[in-house]
């Protein structure tokens, strides 16, 4: 399973238009995407033509479109919303991440370290459970440890030596076992990783973006088989109180076509049919735009799940939208 969370609340009225719907235009004066920037899907929807990566995805019954997701009494807050869509916990703040609890079951003696990887800065919170561990790289071709000493002796008795440390501290103690069992965890992680750039082989031309990167990175690992199996990544910038218009359909873009070459890259290796990809974001954003994007909103927006073999014809999913208009008027639309 890949995890990508869009970071900053999508605008997924922008993303997944209503095309035909004429409160949306209403709502609407300067973030509109009008009939020449979408790609019809029915009657009702359509994809953002920057994001025509995902129609090709849609039309070979790949991907799956799922609206009107959200939870009650929102406050729009970035990390109220992020909090309960890591932690599955609408009415408490939560502990253990979900994906994290995933993971416990999937390897309970936490035998691989690399059950779960996050490709990114820190430890996504969906992953965070205590005693199970997760590896988070930045960047694969710099991952390891004592990467800086150049001279292959002097690097291996610095790495027996950081071993040494951390292994001295398994049975003294609870904190001092945990700290000697990350350390230790961390190198054998890199241990696992080491080979893995040098070994990967693609016809897939990736984009040079972040999202770009860290999933083709994803497949470098993957293709690797070592037994990972949950990812997680972000992409930032979703925020769009302002300057959506150049910053949206930039984001969609590179989103869409990374996705569109992950997913060619595995069917290259033969591992299509093997992976799902979850798409989410905290919120979407609010129907009324505020001249030049569109503030918080109070629902989830949709959701992209992706993978070969889904074979859904349509949106699969029969909904009251809510469609919000600032702080106060609401109006509801049968969709579907």
């Amino acid at each position: 399973m890949v995890v990508i969370q869009l970071t900053g609340g999508n605008d997924f009225m922008n993303t997944i238009v209503p095309y035909t719907n004429e409160h949306y235009f209403d709502a609407r004066k300067k973030i509109v995407m009008d009939q020449s920037d979408v790609i019809p899907i029915n009657d009702t929807l359509a994809i953002n033509k920057n994001a025509s990566s995902f129609k090709d995805i849609f039309d070979a019954g790949n991907m799956a479109i799922i609206q009107g997701i959200g939870y009650p009494n929102s406050n729009r807050s970035h990390f109220r919303g992020m909090d309960i869509w890591h932690t599955c916990e609408p009415d408490k703040v939560g502990n253990d991440g979900w994906l994290g609890l995933a993971l416990r079951e999937l390897d309970p003696s936490s035998e691989n370290v690399l059950t779960g990887v996050n490709i990114g800065q820190g430890l996504p919170r969906a992953m965070a459970v205590a005693g199970v561990p997760v590896t988070s790289i930045s960047d694969l071709e710099t991952y390891g440890v004592m990467n800086s000493i150049e001279k292959q002796k002097l690097k291996e008795k610095s790495i027996q030596a950081f071993k040494d440390i951390y292994g001295q501290a398994i049975g003294s103690g609870k904190v001092s076992e945990y700290i000697g069992k990350t350390g230790l965890d961390v190198l054998k992680g890199a241990d696992m990783l080491n080979e893995v750039a040098a070994n990967y082989q693609s016809n897939v031309e990736y984009a040079e973006n972040q999202i770009s990167n860290n999933l083709k990175d994803i497949a470098r690992i993957h293709t690797s088989d070592l037994g990972t199996k949950i990812f997680y990544t972000s992409q930032g910038g979703y925020d769009t109180h302002a300057n959506e218009l150049p910053t949206h359909p930039k984001l969609i873009r590179e989103l869409s076509n990374a996705i569109s070459d992950f997913m060619d890259d595995l069917e290259e290796h033969n591992l299509s049919e093997d992976v799902l990809i979850l798409v989410f974001t905290e919120f979407g954003r609010r129907m009324k735009d505020n001249g030049s994007g569109t503030d918080h909103g109070s629902g989830g927006g949709a959701r992209f799940c992706l993978v070969k073999m889904l074979k859904v014809d349509c949106i699969p999913i029969t909904h009251l939208l809510i469609q919000e208009i600032g702080n106060m008027e609401k109006i509801f639309k049968k969709y579907n």
